[in-house]
Formats: structure tokens, C-alpha cells, sequence
């Protein structure tokens, strides 16, 4: 009897591949074997910050032409899923046919980033079971859905211009929208905008291509959402720590020794500050950041990514560094699930990131809230307003976040335990869905045994 064997393809950015990656090494706790298909940009840099994850050995990593030439800039998105729609296709074909005729286990399966639909239909064409993997809050599919509607409405126009700026609820029990801040209405300029929009408008059509449908949450987590998309199938929060094994998936080394030094700060005491693998700031919002939390006079870990500024050279304050010596550690890369879970952590600064918002959640800690882009003002609004874990920041008459206002929020923050209070029975609800009998787990499940009984 041969091993049920799937290929896996996530969209080309670190937010995507470091969910779908999981859910292989999930799989792969059960038998089923993976090709894991990263473009030839990303495969170097996710080979190289892997660890020595075991269950790895069920899971070969290999990579296709993403059609960008090697200095071009990925975090380009219009150019970036322009590219990917037009190449990937091309060698996706090739490269199935080859490790079919290998004289191994036969891929029988597909899963493929929602936002690649594309991928499903070739796979449909080749014969092979198609399964789209929505690695995002699930709030976030619901509005893609949407879109028909949406249009029918007059809110927005066939390529995704915004007609009308409104608060919106897509259901009544759904929390509510602001339109100005829709997926593709919050990234990059107009012409990026509209790509990203046909991204979406795109994956609808090509959804038909799906047998499954599956999500990185939970319904415990967002139950309105999934009533409003019944044939999503919620099997997460997909995390590390919920197969008792390491991550993978990262494109940046992480620091070895945050951990250690988290090991000799007191408990609930440090600020984590992470801000995910794309917001960029510039110098005034940068430094006004740096000294906020200087300003806090409290411990904290923050990650620093070599292109975090404008300026390549992160421009600290004068004399920061030095001040900050003795409390604060600065970062390239942290190995973020485990420093959440470090019962040093007090709160989480973050950009809101999708799976920074269920790591956090995850681990009982509270939020204050920072998003950058795209979903990530839905997440805010799922910390915020629905579980009320985490507050946000205002920004003044010239768009900056001032470090008073951090100063302030950090204070607030801590000093009421009710957030604290939430944050671990949202904890409980999260760990309770992917636990033995959870509603998570029992997807899980059910997907599995459907993988193996089409692979026989």
C-alpha cells in the first residue's frame, strides 16, 4: 500500500507558507508524506532558518521559478502576484509529472494558498484531488465573498474601487467594517490595489475547482464568520506547539538567545514588540517607536528586521542603544512562538498579523494593537472590540504614533488585569478547539482520513 502523498503550495510570503507549513508537519505526523513547493526566492532563505524539526523527513521542500529576476523586489505585491499568476502554472505541471514518474509514492493531492486558484485548475486537469487552504482570519474570506454583493450594492465598483466609505456588517452577528479599510483598499497605491482585488475576485471563480475548503482558526475563535461560510472548515489554530514540535517555515534566522534572556527577566514584565515580515516605518515613526518604549522604563524584546525603515540602516536615537542596555534586547528574528509563550511576556505589540494574532491568543497574552496592512485592521478589530484583549493606538494631527501615547497605552494596558483576564479564557477556547475532541481536531481529522482513503 503506497503513502498518501499531497503537494502543498502556499503564496509567496512568509505569513502563508509558515501556517500551510504546519499543517504538513501535522499531516506528517499521520503518514502523509509532502512536496512542499516554495518559489526559488524563498526556498534558500526557508532551508536556511529551518530547525531540526523531525518530522521534516516526511516533508521534501522544492522549488519552482516565481518569474521575477532575483534582484527584483517580492514585497512588490502587484508585481509580485502578477508574476507568480503567469509562472507558476507553467512549471507546476512539469514538476508533478516528474516525481509522478520517479517510482515513488504518486502525488494523489493538492493543496494550494486560496489566493492561488489558478494551481487548483491545474490540478484538476491532471486528474488529482484539489483542496484550497485560507491561511488569514476567516472574517477576511467572508468580505472576499463578498464581492458580488458588494458591487450589486454600490459600495464598490467591478475592479474594487471603493464607491461608498461606510461602516458595514456583512451579517448581523459579524463584526463591522470599515470600508476604506478592505483587504485591497488599505495596500500599496491605486494600480497595486486594483491587482490585489482581481486576486480576489479571481480565487471566487476558481474556488469551484476546490473539494475542500479548509481555514487556519476556529470556531470558537469566529463562529459568525463561519456560519456566513458554511463549507469552510475550520481545522486551527496551526501552531508548533499544538503537535509538540518546533516551527518551521521562517525566512529569517532567528536569534538563538532571546530565550535566554528572557530566562532572567521577572515574570509578566517584558513587552514584546514584533511587527511581522512586511510593515516598514519611517525614521520619525521609527525613532518615536524606539523611545516609547524607552520611555516605558520596562523590559522589552524587540525585533528589528535588517529592512524595517526606509533606512537600511535602522536609525536608532541618539544615544539609545546605550540608554536601553540593560532592559531592552534588540532582534533580528525571534523564534516567536516560544518567546510567547515565556511566562516573562506582559503583552504583545503587534502588527496584527494573522498568525501573530493566533500566537498570541494562544498563549493568554494581551495585545496592543499596530496593523500595517490588508487583514490586519480586521484582526485589530477582532482584539479590540470582539474579545477586547488589546487596545490600539491613536496617532496625532501628522499621522505619527507618538511615544507618549505608547508610554500611556503600555500603562494602561498592565495595569488592568481585565485584559489579562480575557486574553486566557480566549486562550482556553483556542486550545480547547484543537485538544482531543476539540472542533478543530475533529476536522483535522476528518480531512486526514479523507486524504488517505482517496490515496488508496
Amino acid at each position: 500500500m503506497s503513502t498518501p502523498h499531497i503537494l502543498a503550495i502556499p503564496f509567496a510570503a512568509q505569513g502563508h507558507v509558515i501556517p500551510l507549513m504546519e499543517l504538513a508537519l501535522h499531516l506528517a505526523k499521520h503518514g502523509i508524506k509532502t512536496t512542499f513547493v516554495n518559489t526559488e526566492f524563498n526556498h534558500p532563505r526557508v532551508v536556511k532558518a529551518l530547525s531540526d524539526t523531525q518530522e521534516l523527513n516526511m516533508v521534501e521542500l522544492v522549488s519552482i521559478p516565481d518569474g521575477l529576476e532575483p534582484w527584483e523586489d517580492r514585497n512588490d505585491l502587484k508585481k509580485l502576484c502578477v508574476s507568480i499568476e503567469s509562472a507558476i502554472p507553467l512549471h507546476l505541471e512539469p514538476l508533478i509529472k516528474k516525481i509522478n514518474e520517479s517510482g515513488g509514492d504518486k502525488i494523489s493531492c493538492v493543496i494550494a494558498d486560496e489566493n492561488m486558484g489558478f494551481v487548483l485548475k491545474v490540478a484538476e486537469q491532471m486528474g488529482l484531488r484539489r483542496v484550497a487552504f485560507w491561511s488569514a482570519a476567516s472574517i477576511s474570506l467572508a468580505l472576499q465573498f463578498s464581492i458580488p454583493k458588494l458591487v450589486e450594492d454600490g459600495v464598490i465598483s467591478n475592479d474594487g474601487t471603493l464607491l461608498k466609505s461606510q461602516m458595514i456588517q456583512l451579517s448581523p452577528n459579524m463584526p463591522s467594517m470599515d470600508t476604506s479599510k478592505f483587504l485591497w483598499a488599505c495596500i500599496g497605491d491605486k494600480a497595486t490595489q486594483k491587482v490585489i482585488f482581481h486576486v480576489f475576485d479571481r480565487s471566487n471563480e476558481e474556488l469551484k475547482y476546490a473539494e475542500w475548503l479548509i481555514c487556519n482558526s476556529a470556531y470558537e475563535l469566529e463562529n459568525a464568520a463561519f456560519e456566513y461560510m458554511p463549507n469552510a472548515v475550520p481545522i486551527g489554530p496551526l501552531l508548533a506547539c499544538n503537535r509538540l514540535g518546533k516551527p518551521a517555515g521562517s525566512f529569517w534566522p532567528e536569534d538563538p538567545d532571546c530565550l535566554a534572556w528572557l530566562d532572567q527577566q521577572e515574570p509578566k514584565s517584558v513587552i514584546y514588540v514584533a511587527f511581522g515580515s512586511f510593515t516598514v516605518f519611517d525614521e520619525v515613526q521609527f525613532q518615536e517607536l524606539a523611545l516609547g518604549l524607552e520611555l516605558t522604563n520596562r523590559p522589552f524584546l524587540w525585533v528589528v528586521r535588517p529592512d524595517i525603515t526606509d533606512n537600511t540602516d535602522n536609525t536608532y536615537p541618539d544615544g539609545f542603544r546605550e540608554r536601553i542596555q540593560s532592559r531592552g534586547r534588540l532582534v533580528g528574528w525571534a523564534r516567536q512562538q516560544q518567546v510567547l509563550q515565556h511566562p516573562s511576556i506582559a503583552c504583545f505589540l503587534s502588527h496584527c498579523g494573522w498568525n501573530s494574532t493566533l500566537e498570541g491568543i494562544s498563549n493568554g497574552v494581551p495585545f496592543l494593537t499596530w496593523p500595517y496592512f490588508g487583514d490586519q485592521f480586521f484582526n485589530q478589530t477582532y482584539i479590540c472590540d470582539e474579545w477586547k484583549v488589546g487596545l490600539d493606538f491613536k496617532k496625532d494631527e501628522s499621522g505619527i504614533i507618538r511615544r507618549d501615547e505608547i508610554k500611556n497605552k503600555v500603562d494602561q494596558l498592565l495595569s488592568d488585569q481585565s485584559f489579562k483576564a480575557r486574553a486566557l479564557n480566549m486562550q482556553e477556547k483556542a486550545i480547547g478547539s484543537v485538544t482531543h475532541g476539540g472542533s478543530s481536531t475533529n476536522n483535522l481529522s476528518n480531512f486526514i482520513k479523507w486524504i488517505k482513503e482517496k490515496s488508496t
